[in-house]
């Protein structure tokens, strides 16, 4: 009776589990079929913004979302798409103006750039823009700064306070714990392991780190205050004086037009709209916007400029569409570069680098390309450095934003003696047989034994080797002599306007300017070709298939724990290190 019983329920649990599955492949098909609708926009509509999300540089495939009662296909939007629709609402003449309704924008500057520079594009096209907000980040306000007219709520504010960053060490926890790291690392400025040895950043670390954020405030202020009507000085005093306390502070110092409620807002619209007062406002969200038809949109090309897209941690292996993983992205390379219709390749970088093996591979297969006569362009978005500025050094050009992080030149490796931990904490204790000297050498992050001073020789030399070959790829790259890099590498971290005077970078621009001279360079003209973008994005069934548990788990994750979700994730990183890294000097959250 009992195996009947056992029987009996593994039956009907397997019944459940099939249904289940057959409702998830009825419904995604029933979703992608919605979401497929083109939307028709009215006329005298209003394009509205919001960037409440960490803009990806790509839109990624879509997400099975469940909620009581409902059952649909979701996906947020990257900057391609954001700059596609933007492009396409310059000259719909439905879209009367643009209406960005901001608060909160995680998304780093250097994505905010390549939209906050479109939205000018779009400004000059003769679209009004209106921005409103109850609480403006000074990220939001960076955005809402190119509108015509920014409203605040009478009872919100606008915090321009400066930036500022803030590191976590890990030193004292790991001393109590009786762990004792063991760092190799080239580079003075290669500061990634500096948490588990220090309890403060070190000089080296602390310069670099003040210049950067002083850098990306002076471009704040270079681009700001023109669209204010005030000098660099005038903003520059009032964010260094904290004069902005209040809603009414910010309408008195010009950095709000006027203190109004969102039905004054409201009312604002429907005057530019020419509505009457009870008349409904047709806003329309970029999301639906993105279904709508594009006229301008270009009729098939043959020659393609591919786009290949590298965002996320480098590995080594294979991996997903949220990172760039070695033999993955040698297999798209090879394709595009076999396409005979493929007549330049821009490759888009956003990753603060990873594998120091698997960002040579990624190199040597755009060496490849570039060697067979296709001009590569290199097109760095928020982050591009370390093993990022590995994979774009061999580029014919490098075109990076003003406020893209890059540089990072610099290798490390990491260990952690552990033997301490194992028999105090845990109460473990090893013995070990071995052959040779070294059959035991560390493979691991943790080790159960203290490190020899001839394994660390043995690490340090590999450390040294590696970054002097990464000194000789980007000399042999950018056409300058290797003590040249040295003298600008050592792991050091530049915003893209300091990386331009220093020679590492080419041209201060966007993805839409990487393409243009890439065409150039492939004697394209403008209407000659089409752009096709890599790595092809992931089914949703496939993303179901593949990674639903984990997609699941880390969103339930990060909305638990907010903004300590970034600590998780960085001992979740922790555990994909393997050999020598070329990774940025810290996870650099600027505020």
């Amino acid at each position: 009776m009992r195996q009947f019983f056992k029987f009996t329920l593994a039956t009907l649990l397997g019944l459940f589990l099939f249904c289940f599955l057959t409702f998830l492949i009825f419904a995604g098909i029933i979703g992608m079929a919605a979401s497929d609708k083109e939307t028709k926009i009215k006329p005298n509509s209003v394009l509205e913004l919001t960037f409440d999300y960490d803009v990806p540089d790509r839109t990624k495939s879509d997400n099975f979302a469940f909620s009581p009662g409902s059952f649909e296909m979701t996906s947020q939007l990257g900057l391609n798409d954001i700059l596609a629709n933007l492009e396409k609402a310059k000259t719909d003449d439905n879209i009367k103006g643009i209406f960005l309704n901001l608060s909160s924008t995680p998304t780093g500057f250097g994505i905010l750039e390549e939209i906050r520079n479109k939205l000018l594009e779009v400004k000059e096209s003769g679209k009004f823009m209106v921005a409103y907000s109850e609480v403006m980040t000074q990220k939001a306000y960076y955005l809402a700064s190119v509108a015509d007219e920014i409203y605040l709520n009478p009872k919100g504010i606008v915090a321009l306070q400066g930036f500022s960053t803030e590191l976590t060490f890990f030193k004292n926890t790991l001393d109590r714990l009786g762990v004792e790291p063991e760092v190799f690392y080239a580079g003075n400025f290669k500061s990634a392991t500096e948490p588990f040895r220090y309890t403060k950043m070190s000089d080296y670390n602390r310069t670099q780190v003040r210049e950067l954020i002083n850098g990306f405030y002076q471009s704040y202020l270079n681009q700001v205050a023109p669209a204010r009507k005030m000098t660099t000085a005038q903003l520059h005093t009032i964010i260094n004086e904290l004069k902005i306390q209040n809603a009414d502070d910010a309408k008195q110092q010009g950095i709000v037009t006027d203190l109004y409620y969102f039905d004054q807002v409201q009312a604002n619209l429907r005057e530019k709209l020419a509505l009457k007062a009870d008349d409904k406002i047709n806003l329309v969200s970029l999301a639906k916007y993105n279904k709508a038809p594009d006229k301008n949109k270009k009729d098939f090309k043959k020659n393609k400029v591919a786009v290949i897209y590298a965002e996320g941690d480098i590995t080594d292996g294979k991996g997903d569409e949220n990172g760039i993983a070695s033999e993955d992205y040698v297999k798209i390379i090879q394709k595009v570069r076999q396409d005979e219709n493929v007549k330049a390749i821009v490759l888009r970088v956003n990753s603060g680098g990873g594998s120091a093996l698997a960002s040579d591979i990624i190199w040597r297969e755009l060496k490849l390309a570039k060697e067979k006569g296709l001009p590569v362009i290199a097109s760095m978005a928020d982050v591009a450095a370390s093993g990022g500025y590995y994979i774009s050094c061999m580029a014919d050009t490098i075109v990076a934003g003003q406020n893209t992080i890059t540089g990072s030149i610099g290798v490390f490796g990491l260990l952690a003696e552990a033997n301490r931990f194992f028999d105090n904490k845990l109460g473990f204790t090893f013995d070990t047989v071995k052959t040779t000297q070294f059959s035991d050498f560390p493979n691991s992050l943790l080790m159960s034994r203290p490190i020899t001073d001839a394994e660390k020789a043995i690490l340090q030399r590999g450390v040294d080797r590696i970054y002097d070959d990464f000194l000789g790829c980007v000399a042999q790259g950018r056409g300058m002599a290797k003590d040249a890099v040295h003298e600008v590498a050592q792991g050091r971290v530049w915003t893209g306007t300091q990386a331009k005077q220093k020679g590492l970078v080419d041209v201060l621009g966007g993805i839409e300017d990487a393409i243009k001279i890439a065409a150039a360079k492939a004697n394209l003209n403008e209407g000659d070709y089409r752009t096709a973008a890599y790595p092809p994005k992931e089914s949703a069934f496939e993303k179901l298939t593949k990674s639903f548990a984990d997609q699941t788990r880390q969103t339930l994750l990060k909305n638990e724990l907010g903004e300590s979700y970034r600590y998780l994730r960085m001992i979740q990183d922790l555990k994909k290190l393997n050999g020598a890294q070329c990774r940025m000097p810290y996870q650099l959250t600027i505020e």
